[in-house]
């Protein structure tokens, strides 16, 4: 375990340069250059330090972890190397016996080993085991592509099983939608890529930060997007564990702002790192890229994403710590008011949170369930395609309209007529006898068509 380092008697002639205020720029530039100019401790740990990181390039050579598993493994490293430095000037103060890095590097590797993402692995099956109960529930058919683009389930399906319901929320009680539809996904399609982006960012974040770390950029940003999907796009139900995701991507980022001194230190980094932590980076842009483009189409929507990266960005920069901080001892100098802005800084992340979350969800309450404050929401998360008059999916409100229902009187079960209840609240009394529909289901599916056709005016007023 790494302990810091306590500081050498007040009268010494070396305490006073100590003590001198270094920026955080101006220590980890003594891990690139000469560190003569700091204080003898400082300087024994930063030789400590570069020695590390000779020992484990001729450990390893060049092999390493492509892609997000890379970067974290790359910062896991320099962590466990500060810290032997931290830890060989405790024992040097201490008098207590060396430890090599070698035995210090093993016993961090046994550690490691327990350290399995517990929390990725649960929220994979969880996932997992509800895409089977879906599309149990829409008895194992997949929906045309014309409603469904993504190789699942029907809205009812959805519905039935969580979905995000702003209505259902706000005027049934049903709270629980904020949290449900985290486990649940419009497809095969969807639920593919949200897991693959779960298993590989999800996971590398929980091995470097812990299993609490990334509950809480998981949890907190998928239910904070949640709550802003559900004030701006009323109308739309929406599924799937992309706010969460996108808060670990969130978090990610926090990381790499945190420590991009370190990750693109020369000394620390060979060119052929620099250039892996760039193409980190731009994995991390393209999953953006790819889920906004999702996030058009039907039961996805990018109000989730969203507000899950801006949460996800906060939370990060609160349970995420810089690397160098304890190496240098920054948390010992200072006066009490220091100490208070510090912490009161670091949490700020969360706090905004935590406060933004409590705000919407009043927002949220006080809504009617129905109407969006802002109308042109939608087209953040939804395009008409494909182009021209017969398409897929709408951006407008008939697909949550709702009908009475007549059957004939001969006994056949033929549905001969509707009555609509348009987006804008006028019904229209529409004859269906000569479509021969049978089924409830096959009534509903074709009503979102019926309203298009018949209602003067497809969107809900606001």
């Amino acid at each position: 375990q790494s302990r810091s380092a306590t500081s050498p008697s007040p009268s010494s002639s070396s305490t006073n340069s100590e003590f001198r205020k270094y920026t955080v720029k101006e220590l980890i530039q003594s891990l690139d250059e000469n560190a003569s100019t700091l204080p003898p401790a400082l300087e024994r740990r930063v030789r400590d330090f570069k020695m590390a990181q000779q020992k484990r390039r001729e450990k390893q050579g060049n092999s390493r972890p492509w892609g997000i598993f890379g970067l974290y493994q790359h910062l896991s490293d320099i962590r466990q190397d500060l810290e032997w430095a931290e830890d060989a000037a405790w024992r040097r103060q201490h008098k207590e016996p060396y430890l090599s890095w070698t035995d210090f590097e093993e016993n961090a590797s046994k550690d490691n080993d327990y350290n399995r993402p517990w929390f990725t692995y649960s929220v994979v099956l969880i996932c997992s085991i509800m895409m089977v109960v879906t599309m149990s529930v829409n008895d194992w058919v997949f929906e045309p592509l014309a409603i469904n683009p993504l190789l699942g389930p029907s809205s009812e399906a959805l519905l039935e099983t969580g979905a995000r319901s702003t209505d259902l929320i706000v005027n049934e009680g049903q709270w629980h939608r904020l949290l449900s539809p985290i486990l649940l996904h419009a497809g095969l399609v969807h639920f593919a890529l949200n897991m693959a982006a779960m298993y590989y960012i999800g996971g590398a974040v929980e091995k470097s930060h812990g299993h609490a770390s990334a509950a809480v950029l998981f949890v907190v940003p998928a239910v904070g997007g949640n709550i802003l999907s559900a004030i701006c796009l009323p109308q739309y139900i929406s599924v799937g564990a992309s706010g969460g995701i996108f808060g670990l991507i969130g978090g990610c980022v926090a990381d790499i702002s945190l420590n991009w001194d370190l990750l693109f230190l020369k000394s620390v980094n060979d060119k052929k790192d620099r250039w892996r932590h760039m193409m980190v980076l731009f994995w991390l842009a393209f999953d953006i890229f790819l889920n906004s483009l999702i996030g058009l189409t039907p039961f996805v929507d990018n109000f989730t994403h969203l507000g899950g990266f801006l949460y996800g960005l906060l939370c990060g920069l609160s349970t995420i710590e810089k690397l160098a901080v304890n190496f240098f001892g920054l948390s010992q100098k200072g006066d009490k008011y220091d100490n208070v802005k510090n912490t009161l800084l670091r949490f700020m992340g969360l706090i905004v949170s935590v406060i933004a979350i409590m705000i919407t969800t009043g927002i949220l309450a006080d809504s009617d369930g129905h109407t969006s404050p802002c109308h042109g929401c939608r087209y953040i998360s939804c395009v008409p395609f494909p182009p021209g008059d017969d398409k897929w999916w709408y951006c407008d409100d008939c697909d949550g309209v709702q009908a009475d229902l007549f059957v004939s009187i001969s006994g056949s079960g033929l549905y001969t007529d509707i009555d609509l209840t348009c987006p804008d609240g006028s019904i229209k009394d529409i004859p269906i006898a000569e479509d021969k529909l049978y089924k409830r289901s096959d009534v509903r599916r074709a009503l979102p068509g019926y309203c298009r056709e018949h209602c003067d005016s497809v969107f809900i007023n606001n």
